[in-house]
């Protein structure tokens, strides 16, 4: 009677981790350096730690890893002059991309600090 509890039991631990890993697509050097130029703008203290920890966990519950390096890729690539910069500064991908980052990281500002 208790194998089959104990194969019930395995197979929804077995779920519960290749769930928590979808959710968790972030890589922690990811979210080590939204954290550290979160905690530049915010001040290097321990509730900055704590508050930008907690966004870039609200910003990875709300778009998907590739969603927000995508996002990151617009901002980086938006500075540069010229035609190359001009075109992610003026693309409607790139415009969706920002929009969904920013909708996440105004959602973490709510939720944290």
């Amino acid at each position: 009677m208790l194998r089959p509890i104990v194969a019930v039991l395995v197979l929804a631990g077995t779920t519960i981790s290749v769930l928590a890993q979808e959710i968790n697509d972030y890589p922690t050097s990811a979210r080590a350096e939204y954290v550290f130029g979160c905690m530049k703008s915010n001040g290097e203290s321990r509730q900055s730690i704590e508050q930008c920890s907690c966004s870039i966990d609200v910003v990875a519950s709300i778009i998907p890893y590739d969603r927000y390096v995508t996002a990151e890729t617009v901002l980086s690539m938006a500075q540069v002059r010229g035609n190359l910069g001009g075109q992610f500064r003026s693309s409607e991908q790139a415009a969706n991309a920002l929009s969904d980052l920013r909708r996440a990281q105004a959602e973490a500002e709510v939720r944290c600090f």
